[in-house]
């Protein structure tokens, strides 16, 4: 905790901040004091029929020289000359390029020797410390000497180059180089009297490391940005060069206050933007050495806030002290600064337990956010970071994981710390209940203040967001997705706010950014609404109620057309996704053992509804990339129904476990070719590309499911699998049925696809109905298992099948005038022709063989005087 002289020392702290500001009030006096000479001087110019230009005498910021003593002779005003052809303006000469032996010798090497003579003054101390030259006391003494000596030079070089006129030139500026180094070198020294030696009190060296400070600031006002990021660099890294075996929190934070604002000051007074992020990044990483030791929060606390007050002092535009911000500007620095303390804080929360004087800064921080953004737009992107760190807050004491078991930060926590299994649960409700209707509020009551359309949806999206996200974390950690009426009463409770908030903005007059915050809050409402559903009901229904949220957010995004909520819908379809990716079972073990009406059916058939709708609504008005994602997920959810309730049903409600049977595999083709019947259809009235690419693809998958599946692994020749009955049985249900959709499929492709994708399907087809017939034959001769030894009864009874079912392919195509049927006969007649002569003649004997060859003998003439008086008949009398 904090320590007696923290009273004595924020008492002193008003000293520098006191001249930082009176500094900043004087330099801005000077300027405008500038300004007004410059005016006066151009007024008298005009009216003595001059240029404008300032006499040398008082030109500002330039001491007279040798040169400039003689006496101005005054300046008579001449007749006004007769008016002369308007002459081309002289051309300025063209900018010298600077070579590279000429950055080396008048730049690099002297800010390399700057950086050596204030690491050389470290060493020095260093050293003379392990050879024990000096004592303590003469160790300081010397080192201020050194300091002082190097800002003394520092200040006689730099009026020396304005007496010889070479300060213009463009080189390294070595007075400043030298002022840098000894500043580095006298911040060192009044923190190692302190911290090491304990020469100063608390309150003494803070007073000296301000004045350092302030002395430094004096001086990069005269000697420019190479002292200020020479001496920011010095004076950030002297903790580290400067170091003791037992660190004091309080000594260096104090210490880094001081320096913080120096560097802030003198980057607002110079409008530095890169002293300030450097400055701002320097502080902040300071935050994290030790930030979880068992010492405590209270020097971190302290640190973090003194940087968060000093950027919204000095830094924040539009904002007390910081720079000028039009309104509705956002600044990068501005929201930045803001950003990474608060991510400083957090992680202070996270990796001391939940702290009380952790959370309490945070809290704090939140709220100061919220206040200066409100006064402020620079500091609007600051708002959304905010509460996505509080989410990031509720949800690691939700989920109650430990940052140091994955070692993202170093230190301990301390045993005693405030872990979140030690909270109430009445704290965390009542702070998650603040923070929610502090965001909530903001964010509503900030619509219409701004011209600029982002700032409204930034308050907006972080009202909306931050209470769902903080329910959500309450709800899990309490209620442990267990059903929870006081949490559905709650988001139900929420989703009316949201509901009212979108009409009440809805009747305001135009405003930029109003109609899309009024969309986000209607968003909010729908996705609360799903929430309550979910939390009202059983587990997996959490799934289902943010599926649902999708088609809502498709019908807001039509009535009220705003891009964002488009890419909305397709984010939440990909969270949809990933939580199915996350457990496909939906509920765990708790699936159900009913066929069809279980869990599988509402966890994949509602959402792959509610994306087939969202889709559908959201194609009204674009065919894009968020309405083929939502399409897309409708396909896969409904694909993936089927193949799970197929194997739900063929193994008795275990559709996870890496099975196969011709049952599973003949339910899969037969179910996914009615699914690619059905796109087929649909892609004619959408025009979809997701629709006509996903039939496409499907059917594909459906080709060589069939091929590897019922052709080798499911195959009962193969298997041996029991098939049941002679004729209503698992052949049937693995070929029958799926060459008759292939064939649907192939005739309703004929002239809405390829010739060759009609052709496969009428092919997959043909292969699906004589593996029908084969197989049942062989279930004829042989029973339910398909093994055995083949006769010659069997062997013909293929042939005399095969050959009727050719025939009967053949006077289908005559009828239907189809090409495809009597090409897919002439292909079953030809494969009879070859088992005829290369099969039966080897393996048939008998009568048999015999009618084998006369039966194909009879029929194939009978093809040929078919084909002869019915497809190609000769025209006249044929002659004998």
């Amino acid at each position: 905790m904090f320590e007696p002289f923290v009273s004595i020392v924020l008492a002193v702290l008003a000293i520098p901040v006191a001249a930082i500001a009176a500094l900043v009030v004087a330099v801005n006096m000077r300027t405008r004091l500038r300004l007004l000479e410059a005016k006066v001087t151009a007024l008298e110019g005009r009216l003595s029929g001059t240029s404008g230009e300032a006499p040398a005498a008082i030109a500002p910021d330039v001491e007279p020289t040798t040169e400039q003593t003689e006496p101005v002779e005054s300046i008579e005003p001449e007749p006004v000359p007769e008016p002369t052809p308007p002459t081309a303006a002289p051309q300025s000469p063209a900018k010298k390029s600077v070579s590279l032996e000429e950055r080396f010798g008048t730049q690099w090497v002297v800010w390399a020797g700057g950086i050596a003579l204030a690491l050389g003054g470290f060493f020095l101390v260093r050293y003379s410390i392990e050879q024990g030259w000096f004592g303590p006391g003469s160790r300081v003494v010397l080192a201020g000497i050194v300091a002082a000596a190097l800002i003394a030079a520092g200040e006689w070089t730099r009026r020396n180059e304005l007496k010889s006129g070479i300060a213009g030139i463009t080189s390294a500026h070595i007075p400043s180089v030298l002022t840098a180094a000894g500043t580095a070198i006298a911040y060192a020294d009044v923190y190692a009297a302190y911290a090491l030696y304990h020469f100063l009190n608390a309150a003494t060296a803070f007073v000296l490391l301000g004045l350092v400070a302030l002395g430094t600031l004096a001086a990069a006002l005269l000697h420019g940005p190479a002292l200020a990021g020479l001496g920011l660099i010095g004076a950030y890294l002297t903790p580290l060069i400067v170091s003791t075996e037992e660190p004091s929190y309080w000594a260096l934070y104090l210490y880094l206050a001081v320096v913080t604002a120096a560097s802030f000051a003198l980057a607002r007074l110079r409008h530095w933007r890169w002293l300030a992020v450097t400055a701002i990044a320097a502080s902040v990483l300071w935050s994290f050495p030790g930030i979880g030791d068992i010492a405590g929060a209270g020097p971190h606390a302290f640190h973090i806030a003194v940087g968060f007050t000093l950027a919204a002092l000095l830094i924040v535009s539009g904002f007390l002290f910081g720079p000028d911000n039009a309104k509705g500007e956002i600044d990068v620095v501005s929201s930045g600064a803001f950003i990474v303390y608060l991510v400083a804080a957090t992680c202070l929360v996270l990796t001391t337990g939940h702290d009380n004087l952790a959370l309490l800064l945070f809290v704090i921080l939140v709220a100061a956010t919220i206040a200066i953004a409100w006064r402020t737009d620079s500091a609007i992107v600051a708002v959304p970071a905010a509460a996505l760190l509080v989410a990031a807050i509720f949800a690691q004491w939700a989920f109650d994981f430990d940052l140091h078991e994955i070692q993202i930060l170093s230190g301990i926590v301390p045993d005693s710390a405030w872990r979140p299994d030690h909270f109430l649960f009445g704290a965390p409700l009542t702070l998650g209940g603040a923070l929610a209707a502090l965001f909530a509020v903001s964010g509503f009551l900030a619509q219409g203040r701004s011209e600029r359309p982002l700032i409204a949806i930034l308050w907006s999206a972080s009202a909306v967001a931050a209470p769902i996200v903080i329910l959500i974390a309450l709800y899990y950690r309490i209620a442990g997705f267990d059903r929870s009426l006081p949490f559905a009463s709650t988001a139900l409770v929420l989703a009316a706010i949201f509901a009212v908030a979108t009409e009440v903005l809805a009747k305001r007059d135009p405003r930029p950014g109003l109609a899309e915050s009024g969309t986000i809050f209607a968003t909010g409402s729908i996705a609360a609404l799903a929430l309550a559903l979910s939390l009202a009901l059983e587990k997996g229904w959490l799934t289902i109620a943010l599926a649902l949220t999708v088609p809502g957010i498709a019908w807001v995004a039509e009535k009220r057309p705003w891009p964002a909520l488009r890419w909305l819908a397709a984010a939440v379809t990909l969270a949809v996704l990933g939580r199915i990716a996350w457990d496909p079972r939906i509920v765990g073990d708790a699936i159900g053992t009913t066929p069809v009406f279980n869990w599988l059916l509402y966890g994949y058939g509602v959402p792959a509804l509610a994306f087939f709708i969202a889709g559908r609504t959201l194609r009204k008005q674009a065919d894009e990339v968020p309405s083929r994602i939502v399409d897309a997920a409708a396909i896969l959810f409904t694909a993936l129904l089927v193949v799970f309730e197929v194997r739900h049903y063929v193994w008795a409600g275990a559709p996870y476990d890496a099975k196969g049977a011709l049952a599973e595999v003949g339910l899969d083709v037969t179910l996914l070719l009615a699914v690619v019947i059905g796109l087929e259809r649909l892609r004619e009235k959408s025009g979809s590309i997701v629709h006509d690419w996903g039939a496409q693809l499907l059917a594909a998958a459906v080709l060589v499911l069939a091929i590897v599946g019922l052709g080798v692994i499911a195959n009962p020749l193969f298997t041996g699998e029991i098939i049941g009955g002679p004729v209503i049985n698992l052949v049937l249900l693995g070929y029958g049925l799926p060459a008759l959709l292939a064939a649907t499929l192939a005739y309703i492709t004929r002239n809405t696809r390829p010739k060759w994708y009609s052709r496969i399907a009428a092919a997959a087809a043909l292969a699906l109905g004589l593996g029908y017939l084969s197989l049942e034959i062989c279930a004829l001769y042989h029973g339910p298992v398909l093994v055995g030894f083949t006769s010659d009864a069997e062997q013909y009874t293929y042939s005399a099948v095969w050959l009727l079912f050719g025939v009967a392919l053949l006077a289908a195509g005559v009828w239907s005038e189809s090409l495809t049927l009597r090409a897919a006969s002439a292909a079953v007649i030809v494969l009879t022709v070859l088992k005829v002569f290369f099969v039966d003649m080897s393996d048939l004997t008998g009568i048999y063989r015999a009618l084998s060859f006369l039966g194909l003998g009879a029929v194939l003439i009978g093809i040929g005087w078919l084909y002869q008086r019915l497809l190609f008949p000769r025209e006249g009398p044929q002659a004998l």
